[in-house]
Parts: structure tokens; C-alpha cells; sequence
């Protein structure tokens, strides 16, 4: 590949035939990439995380809200039942089951969408210092 004199080299160049300022050049560039991408890496996990949690919280914000009613209904059930009327406490607690059951349901599906969060920062960390290792090594070599 011939190259014009001052020309930027390109992604297939041969190093060894490159000049110091292109090679400073090309690490310029490539490092200014390599920034950009792993910026780009760390705002898609924490947009991930936050979905997680946002939906978790709302998720257990409405098992609480559906436990607070079955308690209500259970002791709308308790003074039924001091009436001796069968009917309508069955009833009463009939719906109080059906509501802790569902409360039992969003409550574990909303840890389990909690539990889904993860922390961006030591992913991309780690990635960013492997990176920086290599671009080390590669100046040391």
C-alpha cells in the first residue's frame, strides 16, 4: 500500500512503516475512540440498571399497597365473623387470600427485577483498565 506523504494512515497500514507523528496521530485518534466507546458501554448499563430498579420499586410499591388492603379486609373479615354470619366473612376473607396472593406475586417478581441491578461502573471500570494496560504495554514493548 503506498501511502502520500503527510496523508493520515489508514486502519490496515503497516506500523512498521509508519512515521512517529502518524503513529501519534493514530493513537490519538484511536484512543479518542476507544473513549468514546466505553463511555457509550457505561451510559447503556446504567440505563439497564435504572430500568430495573424503577421497575422493581413500582413492583414492590404496589405489594405494599396491596398488603396494606389485605389487612384491611382481614379485619373487615374479623368483625364478620364476630357476627356469626357465614356468608360474609367467608367472602371477606376469601378476598383478603386473593389479595395477599397477588401482593406475594408482585412482591417477588419485583425483587427479582431488584435483584436484576447490576453495578455499570465496575464493568466498564475494569474494562477501561484493561485498556489502559494494553495501551501500557504496548508503549513499554
Amino acid at each position: 500500500m503506498s501511502q502520500t506523504p503527510g496523508a493520515a494512515p489508514g486502519p490496515h497500514d503497516d506500523v512498521d512503516a509508519l512515521s512517529t507523528p502518524q503513529l501519534m496521530s493514530r493513537l490519538s485518534q484511536q484512543t479518542s475512540e476507544l473513549v468514546s466507546a466505553e463511555l457509550r458501554l457505561a451510559k447503556a448499563e446504567i440505563q439497564e440498571s435504572v430500568k430495573h430498579a424503577g421497575l422493581g420499586v413500582g413492583m414492590l410499591g404496589s405489594a405494599g399497597v396491596l398488603t396494606w388492603f389485605g389487612f384491611g379486609t382481614l379485619v373487615a373479615a374479623g368483625v364478620l365473623a364476630l357476627d356469626v354470619i357465614l356468608p360474609s366473612w367467608a367472602a371477606a376473607l376469601s378476598v383478603a387470600a386473593i389479595l395477599f396472593l397477588v401482593a406475594g406475586m408482585l412482591g417477588l417478581s419485583g425483587k427479582k427485577q431488584v435483584d436484576q441491578v447490576t453495578p455499570a461502573v465496575p464493568a466498564t471500570q475494569a474494562s477501561v483498565q484493561r485498556d489502559v494496560e494494553t495501551v501500557k504495554e504496548a508503549r513499554r514493548g
